[in-house]
């Protein structure tokens, strides 16, 4: 059997309607088409669909059956519709999403903050250092990444989205962190450093900084994880440079501390990167909109003047 589903709307017109000619003008064809298409379907099963009487038409058995499986399978096609109509109004759909562990600090906020308002969404989240999140946007195994610094790449687009403070910490032992008054960048020249890995945007900025004002870094120990800097600077180890975002249960809890440093923060920024060109789907196009429009307003850190060492 070979009954289109063009020929099974028209009969599911014609008997709505209980006439050929009303049928044709509800679907804009002729009657002389629609008497047609109803005999195609006569053939095809080789028996009867209508009985005629006078300009009345009526099911034969035949017909009540097909008439059956036309709706169901009519049933089925608008689910089908409602399904991808969800996924164009975003009530469904992926996002592979790749970012730096620094940002898995306040990261997880603003994917709370999405899937309260897009709940169908399935999120999976990778959390790597920046050659991994590199390499995502090399291989294209992710739709988007949340990193600071962008490479320069002209295949990546990177947008920023929000500022990223870096600040030096110490531990609430440190003898910098009895002081009151701002601390010359020069009195740090001689200060171990917990840093990150030399491939880290972090470590890089640091670095920059420093020998923007003739210093160099003097490196303790070598950390590839901000938890490990901040357990080392709690540690009297040295001190660290970190992002604020990661420092709020520490600050809280009296921790660490961070130094009123002369010429910081380090301001940076965090950029969503994704290759240009991609054709985000609905969901991941959503997300990238809406960490853009509100991850300023949901990501609360206790503003800098307030983290300082010199408060009680």
């Amino acid at each position: 059997m070979n009954i289109t589903l063009k020929q099974l709307k028209i009969l599911e017109a014609v008997v709505e309607h209980n006439s050929y000619t009303d049928a044709a003008k509800a679907l804009f064809m002729t009657q002389p088409a629609v008497s047609m298409q109803i005999k195609q379907m006569e053939l095809q099963i080789d028996l009867p669909l209508f009985e005629r009487e006078g300009k009345q038409v009526s099911l034969t058995e035949a017909g009540s059956e097909l008439l059956h499986y036309a709706r169901m399978i009519r049933q089925q096609l608008d689910e089908a519709e409602l399904m991808l109509e969800e996924l164009k109004g975003l009530k469904r759909g992926k996002l592979h999403l790749t970012m730096a562990s620094t940002a898995n600090y306040f990261a997880p906020q603003l994917i709370a903050a999405f899937h309260h308002d897009y709940p169908g969404a399935q999120v999976t989240l990778a959390v790597t250092n920046r050659t991994g999140l590199l390499d995502a946007l090399n291989n294209n195994t992710t739709d988007m990444v949340i990193m600071g610094k962008p490479p320069k790449d002209p295949r990546l687009a990177g947008i920023r989205f929000m500022d990223n403070p870096l600040v030096v910490i110490a531990a609430p032992s440190h003898p910098l962190a009895k002081q009151k008054k701002v601390i010359p960048l020069r009195d740090l020249a001689d200060e171990p450093f917990i840093v990150r890995e030399r491939a880290s945007g972090t470590r890089i900025a640091a670095e920059r900084f420093f020998a923007m004002h003739d210093l160099q870094l003097t490196t303790g120990m070598e950390m590839n994880r901000s938890e490990a800097i901040k357990q080392a600077v709690m540690a009297e180890l040295g001190l660290g440079i970190v992002s604020l975002h990661t420092i709020e249960m520490e600050l809280a809890l009296k921790r660490v501390v961070v130094l009123k440093i002369e010429d910081f923060p380090i301001m940076r920024q965090w950029h969503i990167v994704y290759r240009k060109g991609k054709r985000f789907a609905a969901i991941p196009e959503a997300f990238k909109n809406y960490v853009l429009e509100h991850a300023e307003a949901l990501i609360n850190i206790v503003p800098l003047e307030n983290n300082h060492s010199d408060n009680p």
